[in-house]
């Protein structure tokens, strides 16, 4: 049961360090990750738990719908995670975000691997998939933990420049946290009391733009039903650092494999 007593003992402190988050949000998450030391299972990026077991989710939806003879492009690669993962399946991996200091990062810690490359770009401008595109041609896309920080009209923007990349062969592949709690009980799954929040959670809620939930009705909004065929759908686990005793802290998420409607 909700602890609503904790949470609300957790408001104060959790709007005090959202004020502390900029506006604009590609200069929040360039402050973000100019201040990152330590990437990985034990460092202070949320999300990047570095998981063999998250990551066999998404290998598989990729070998079982993906065109595996096309390149990829990976959507907000952050320090290239997954971008290096997804250059073992395939030919090419190019990450793609709006923060440069991600973008150095993922560079230095891919340094040595042939088939991935990075860049910034911002995918909720328009004409971005069709630079893409007419560089590389048709792509396959994987997107992680990127729709639910954008607001509606920024996740429309970016299923556009998607089906600009894709075209009719490439596939996307998109997974993003779906807690269907309300923000506090959130923040409670991921360790957080009246006491005391984890550091790379504290880090988050000052730094980056607020998330949301994201799941099917999500999906359907941002990404219509005449533009994109639904080839499978359905839950997934995505593993945050560890930040309470236990191993990696799981987040219930979602999953979608789309392809563009001719």
């Amino acid at each position: 049961m909700p602890n609503f007593i904790d949470q609300a003992r957790l408001v104060p402190r959790v709007a005090l360090l959202s004020t502390r988050a900029p506006r604009d949000s590609n200069k929040a998450w360039e402050g973000y990750w100019s201040r990152v030391q330590q990437t990985g299972a034990g460092g202070e990026v949320l999300w990047d738990s570095a998981s063999d077991t998250e990551w066999n989710q998404y290998e598989g939806f990729a070998r079982k719908h993906m065109d595996l003879a096309l390149p990829v492009v990976d959507v907000g690669c952050g320090n290239g995670t997954f971008t290096r993962r997804l250059a073992g399946v395939f030919p090419l991996a190019l990450g793609i975000d709006v923060a440069r200091s991600a973008v150095e990062r993922a560079e230095l810690e891919s340094a040595g691997m042939s088939r991935t490359g990075y860049r910034t770009g911002d995918f909720t401008m328009a004409g971005t998939g069709a630079a893409i595109r007419a560089e590389c041609g048709p792509v396959n896309v994987f997107v992680r933990g990127v729709l639910h920080v954008l607001r509606k009209e920024q996740q429309r923007a970016l299923a556009r420049n998607l089906a600009d990349l894709v075209g009719g062969t490439g596939k996307v592949l998109l997974t993003e946290t779906n807690f269907r709690g309300n923000p506090l009980a959130y923040l409670q799954s991921l360790g957080a009391t009246p006491g005391d929040i984890p550091e790379q959670l504290e880090r988050a809620i000052s730094g980056i733009p607020v998330p949301g939930r994201f799941g099917a009705g999500e999906r359907a909004a941002a990404f219509p039903a005449e533009d994109w065929h639904v080839d499978e759908e359905g839950p997934v686990t995505i593993e945050a650092v560890t930040m309470t005793s236990g191993g990696p802290t799981a987040i219930p998420g979602y999953y979608a494999m789309l392809s563009r409607r001719p």
